[in-house]
């Protein structure tokens, strides 16, 4: 009987393809999470030996900051994405959004969505505190109707898909649960 050891093995999970940078690319508000929840869940990433961008962590000096997230996203795995009572007010947060759903859809990026002191519904259908930020991209007249139209689209794509709802602060900050969820989701 052949052994079942053999130089096909599969690498360990903390590796990820060649052909991947990242395992985890981190979508976020800054304002709204980066010194409580996303600190705590880098870190619980980054400990397990899952390969993070973050933003300020990974982002190169000198580098176009567009181009250099939007390559992050696509050189990834995983995305995170977590939606917090200002994502939408950042065009930098909704311009990641389509990138994760497009390479989601070409490449098969996998996405994990953690609702942040939202309601998935708000989110989906921009309501409350997405909606008067769609409002405002609207009345300041910077973006063409076709690029709003794309975020909304995302937004209501990316809540097809069920994720973590963290409202209580407690469970958020220390956000146990929530990390052990996300990494055992990503590299069950």
């Amino acid at each position: 009987m052949a052994s079942a050891s053999s130089s096909t093995s599969i690498p360990p999970r903390s590796q990820p393809p060649t052909s991947y940078s990242h395992h985890v690319f981190l979508s976020f508000r800054g304002e709204d999470t980066r010194t409580r929840f996303i600190s705590h869940l880098f870190a619980a990433l980054e400990r397990k030996g899952i390969r993070t961008y973050k933003d300020d962590k990974n982002l190169r000096k000198g580098n176009v900051i567009s181009d250099e997230l939007m390559k992050a996203i696509e050189e990834s795995m995983f995305a995170v994405i977590v939606f917090s009572p200002e994502y939408a007010s950042s065009r930098w947060c909704l311009d990641e959004l389509c990138q994760i759903i497009e390479c989601k859809d070409k490449k098969g990026l996998q996405m994990v969505q953690v609702f942040y002191h939202v309601e998935p519904s708000h989110v989906r259908y921009q309501k409350g505190t997405f909606e008067k930020a769609f409002e405002e991209h609207e009345q300041k007249g910077r973006y063409d109707s076709e690029k709003i139209q794309r975020w909304r689209k995302a937004l209501n794509q990316v809540t097809e898909h069920s994720g973590w709802t963290c409202n209580s602060e407690p469970f958020c900050y220390n956000g146990r649960f929530v990390f052990r969820s996300v990494i055992g989701f990503v590299f069950g």
